[in-house]
């Protein structure tokens, strides 16, 4: 007997938002969308009746539906299904942002001069009660100087310009952090752009709503609740698939009463046992449950558990993996050939794997740099990736039109201004010429750290230094033999930020075109991060809290093969998240990026209490696990 297709029972939410999309009474919502339910289809479906049933009335009153989206490829994708209707303005946050205040300079340069003038005496307190000539003394210095010249400088600034995808360098622009600050702060406080943003876009929709920067959200809610009767804020997102710091806690527990909450049932990805299994993680979690499609295959989910230490775990990977290869007959889980995702709980046992850990764990590991170390926007890594690499991916190759197009887009030396004020122009060229082979010698006694070549552009000018590393890059002979001479004492005041960067820029070169790799996931090992949203065929997540580090993810304690700390019982007796929260949010989300079957390989100290266990929460039946001896 065939069984009657469930395809379409999400139809439902669809028609219950677009029923209360009503400009004279519009409805704002919450609609939670676990992995693989479509949400990116349902999305596009409330946009193509929008412009059905409102088209007409939008244009006459110049408004547009407003999109925010994570990351570019997700704008990208959205606007090609909409066939890039101008009805709709899709963007990421830091370009919708950055357009709802770009024209504000008068109040962007008291917002940043009350910014600068505040960091600069907390800077200058700091100094007063120093003890002496340290790091820190010499650090905080250079970053007195260099704020005090921004600020020095911002009465001559006209506008100010900002690039979401750019370095944000240059004298008279903002950075990352800032635009959002910006936004957050003006939606608070100026009743002005809440009318703006209200009336401009009479609707808002935010994808990954969970991981979208906490305090704009929180904006964005205090707009709708005081422009309720002309403004609907639509979310979309699931907060187990939260992976971002800066994202809201606790979403979906502050969503107001009179809003919709409509839920989506199905699971389009993933096969039947594989539903099974991410429905049992989440009874642990929020407890929203997925039902599978009819029409889906039963799928494989096995556990292999590893006893640590171990010798070799690349080799035992491979060895699990031709297994699954037997298992389920599938030939590539095999060989050279082999297509398998495998994706891991932690960034530093990427890191480690990929070989860019001493470039990246002392930037993970500061608070204050690690969403920026995950995601790729901070400024001073922009400078590598964005820059540096372009320019020596085009010196080995010899081509010396893109050499020629990045310095001229890029370096002070030949820029417009600089060009108008020489008496002979072919001078300054020549100088940036001489700069590109200077940096390019370094290369002549092996790879550089990323230091040497800070440095060398530093002395050159022959691009722009990014504020964070300007105290690094500015320090005189005399300062450096002062730090190292210094470096034993006790310091109470060290700049953690300026501490991270001096231990990463350590790292050599070398490591820079990996973690590019990383971000843009081209590499078949990859973490929570990279594939949020995305799906493949065989997946192989790593569990291995030795590798890991830190105790940001703990998957022993977790289930149950390690007890908890006094920091873990208070944390949970406050409403805090634990580790033992994000570890088991980044395993729901690697679980289910599998579309047909999926290896979990378990590195545990303690193999038969971690089996017994996790069969007594079912997760798994005790065939479907495996000891690796």
């Amino acid at each position: 007997m065939e069984l009657e297709s469930n395809v379409n029972i999400d139809d439902v939410v669809e028609q219950e938002i677009q029923k209360n999309l009503d400009f004279n009474n519009p409805k704002s919502f919450f609609l939670f969308a676990g992995a693989g339910s479509g949400k990116t289809r349902t999305l596009i479906n409330v946009l193509k009746f929008i412009k059905k049933e409102h088209d007409e009335n939008l244009k006459l009153n110049n408004q547009k539906i407003a999109i925010i989206t994570y990351t570019n490829a997700a704008c990208d994708e959205i606007k090609s299904r909409i066939d890039y209707d101008p009805l709709f303005s899709v963007s990421t946050i830091h370009s919708f942002t950055w357009n709802l205040i770009k024209h504000f300079t008068t109040d962007i340069k008291d917002w940043l001069k009350n910014k600068l003038k505040d960091e600069i005496a907390d800077l200058e307190d700091k100094q007063s009660r120093a003890r002496g000539m340290n790091k820190s003394f010499i650090d905080r210095a250079k970053k007195i100087e260099s704020k005090s010249k921004r600020l020095s400088i911002l009465k001559n600034i006209n506008a100010f310009v900002y690039n979401p995808n750019g370095d944000n360098v240059s004298k008279d622009s903002l950075n990352h952090s800032e635009v959002i600050e910006l936004g957050a702060y003006f939606l608070n406080t100026k009743e002005l752009m809440q009318n703006i943003l209200v009336r401009k876009y009479p609707i808002l929709l935010i994808d990954e709503s969970q991981d979208t920067n906490k305090h704009l959200i929180e904006s964005f809610f205090l707009v709708q609740k005081q422009h309720k009767d002309c403004f609907a804020l639509g979310i979309i997102g699931d907060m187990m698939q939260r992976i971002y710091l800066d994202g809201k806690e606790n979403l979906e527990g502050d969503i107001p009463a009179d809003w919709l909450t409509p839920k989506k049932k199905l699971n389009h990805r993933c096969p039947k046992r594989i539903i099974k299994l991410i429905n049992k993680i989440r009874e642990e979690g929020d407890g929203q449950q997925q039902e599978p499609r009819s029409d889906k295959i039963e799928g494989t989910a096995r556990l292999f558990v590893v006893q640590v230490p171990c010798s070799d775990k690349k080799e035992i990977e491979k060895q699990i993996a031709i297994k699954m290869g037997e298992i389920t007959k599938d030939e590539k889980w095999l060989g050279e050939n082999s297509e398998i995702k495998t994706l891991t709980l932690e960034h530093h046992m990427a890191a480690k794997r990929m070989g860019f850990d001493n470039l990246f764990l002392p930037l993970y590991s500061t608070s204050r740099l690690k969403t920026g170390a995950l995601d790729g926007s901070l400024t001073g890594m922009r400078f590598f990736t964005n820059t540096i690499l372009p320019l020596y991916n085009a010196w080995i190759n010899d081509d010396k039109f893109e050499i020629a197009r990045i310095v001229k887009e890029k370096s002070p030396l030949i820029s417009k201004v600089a060009l108008i004020e020489a008496k002979e122009q072919s001078v300054l060229i020549e100088k940036a010429n001489d700069a590109v082979l200077n940096l390019f010698n370094l290369w002549d006694n092996g790879v550089p750290t990323l230091l040497d070549i800070l440095r060398n552009v530093a002395d050159s000018r022959l691009f722009a230094i990014p504020d964070t590393l300007v105290p690094i890059a500015n320090r005189t002979q005399e300062e450096l033999i002062i730090i190292q001479e210094t470096e034993e004492e006790e310091d109470e005041d060290k700049d953690l930020i300026i501490d991270a960067w001096d231990e990463a820029l350590l790292a050599s070169f070398d490591q820079i075109p990996l973690y590019q790799q990383y971000l843009i996931d081209e590499a078949n090992f990859g973490t929570h991060q990279g594939v949020k949203g995305r799906e493949f065929k065989r997946v192989m997540v790593i569990l291995d809290d030795d590798d890991a580090r830190g105790n940001w993810f703990n998957f022993e304690k977790l289930l149950g093969v390690k007890g908890h700390t006094a920091a873990d019982v208070q944390n949970m007796n406050e409403g805090k998240e634990t580790s033992m929260d994000r570890t088991l949010r980044l395993l729901y989300v690697t679980c289910s990026r599998a579309e047909e079957s999926l290896a979990i390989v378990a590195y545990t100290s303690n193999p038969e209490l971690f089996a017994r266990n996790i069969v007594d929460m079912k997760w798994f039946q005790k065939e479907e696990i495996e000891f690796i001896n």
